[in-house]
């Protein structure tokens, strides 16, 4: 993975990515990654404060857990930088098939890791916890720009908003897989089985799923425009340098252009599930649900995640990402100010919360691996989108959850986290009025020097 691929060997792989493949390689793929991803999210507010922080208060656990958790989206640029590299030098598959085993083989180590009461691990237990996070994070900042990729670099012209809401749709199948083995797990294991051992199930069982990843990736071939840069002897030779010295400002606009988005998302999942679920020592402020029917609530709204990412595929494609983009973010800020209300008017106004906000989540989320991509030329694009996608991922989800537990236990009340939410999407609706619109940019002939 250190040198480019030949001129003649890009003109001997003609595009030959079949419409089936692209959608089932590019879906595979984010799906498996959210779904270790999930994964941890979920185990971060059900079981490892208390396995892996155990000699904390119940609040000082919970802020450790999701220190830990953000520790994935402080890796996530460099894992963007690193697997960007590659992606715009060596190409889109190969890159890939790493980013998939990176954080496949991460997410089984966290599996096995002893509890930090064991002896000897109450210091080493965190530690590779975090490591671990770290790793994670490092494959899905370089998954998600190539997925986007591989699905808007073969789609048809006028179609790459809608074939790249199939790498997105990976979010919503991944989220509701992983929920479903915790709540499998949950049902049928005593507590103190699913805190001994039943929790490390779900990562456990990545395994396979990143097999049949692996399988799917490898029959792939080379995406037109990557080949594209290479016949025409484009390649960057330092793809980061160049991206920030001839795109930094598309960089700037990439990153603030999905700070609401992630802010949303985390929120609507982390945090949602911490306070949902009956207090405990990990949540003094919990709304009183049990876990296995908040999670059930979770995955009802996130169905609504799927189809509407789906839906804002065709949108963006007719009315343009930019227009479709500030509508939602409106909608967003308007949500954001309606959260107190509605988290605290009962199981209606909770569930209502959920549909809206993954509404909304799908519609934001969908257009993302068409706009993002658009913004830069082919050489640098892999990088490009890569750094904004992961840079927005600090800025708008490494500090969402914890950002919002402070400011409930600061206010007692969630009102703040609402205007927390509605402050995130005041800035990218800014973002979106200073951006063009990329409906109708050169994708394909678009190089680069």
């Amino acid at each position: 993975m250190t040198t480019a691929v030949s001129p003649g060997a890009a003109h001997t792989a003609a595009p030959a990515n079949s419409r089936g493949r692209v959608i089932v390689a590019s879906l595979i793929g984010t799906s498996i990654e959210f779904y270790d991803f999930y994964a941890y999210a979920t185990a971060a507010s059900l079981v490892f404060p208390a396995l892996f922080f155990p000699n904390q208060d119940g609040t000082t656990a919970l802020l450790a857990s999701f220190a830990a958790f953000g520790v994935a989206f402080v890796a996530r640029p460099l894992g963007s930088v690193l697997f960007g590299h590659f992606g715009d030098r060596v190409g889109r598959k190969t890159t890939l098939v790493a980013s998939l085993l990176t954080m496949g083989i991460a997410t089984v180590v966290i599996g096995v890791i002893p509890a930090a009461t064991n002896p000897g691990w109450a210091v080493l237990a965190p530690v590779v916890l975090v490591l671990c996070r770290f790793c994670q994070g490092l494959g899905l900042g370089g998954e998600w720009s190539g997925a986007a990729l591989l699905a808007t670099e073969n789609a048809p012209e006028g179609k790459r908003a809608i074939w790249g809401t199939f790498p997105q749709l990976g979010a919503p199948i991944g989220f509701i897989l992983a929920n479903l083995v915790f709540i499998g797990l949950s049902s049928s294991l005593t507590a103190e089985q699913f805190q001994s051992w039943g929790w490390r199930v779900p990562f456990l069982a990545s395994a396979v799923l990143v097999i049949i990843g692996l399988w799917v990736r490898l029959k792939l071939i080379e995406t037109p425009a990557f080949q594209k840069v290479v016949e025409a002897d484009a390649v960057a030779k330092v793809p980061v340098a160049r991206v920030f010295r001839t795109s930094w400002r598309k960089i700037v606009s990439g990153t603030f252009i999905m700070l609401a988005t992630y802010a949303l998302f985390y929120l609507m999942t982390t945090f949602t599930l911490n306070y949902g679920i009956a207090a405990t020592d990990a949540s003094p402020a919990g709304l009183g649900y049990e876990k296995i029917d908040f999670l059930w609530m979770l995955i009802v709204g996130v169905v609504f995640f799927g189809i509407f990412t789906l839906v804002s595929g065709p949108l963006a494609e007719r009315y343009g990402r930019r227009a479709h983009l500030l509508v939602v973010t409106a909608a967003i800020a308007v949500f954001g100010l309606l959260f107190v209300p509605l988290f605290a008017s009962g199981t209606i106004g909770v569930m209502t919360l959920l549909i809206l906000g993954f509404t909304l989540m799908g519609l934001t989320f969908g257009p993302m691996a068409a706009m993002l991509p658009e913004l830069f030329p082919a050489n640098v694009r892999y990088t490009g989108s890569a750094v904004a996608y992961n840079l927005s991922s600090i800025l708008g989800a490494a500090v969402a959850p914890f950002v919002a537990v402070w400011l409930w236990d600061a206010a007692d009340s969630p009102v703040l986290v609402g205007v927390y939410l509605a402050a995130m999407a005041a800035i990218t609706f800014v973002a979106l009025l200073f951006e063009r619109e990329t409906k109708d940019v050169d994708f394909t002939d678009d190089i680069g020097s």
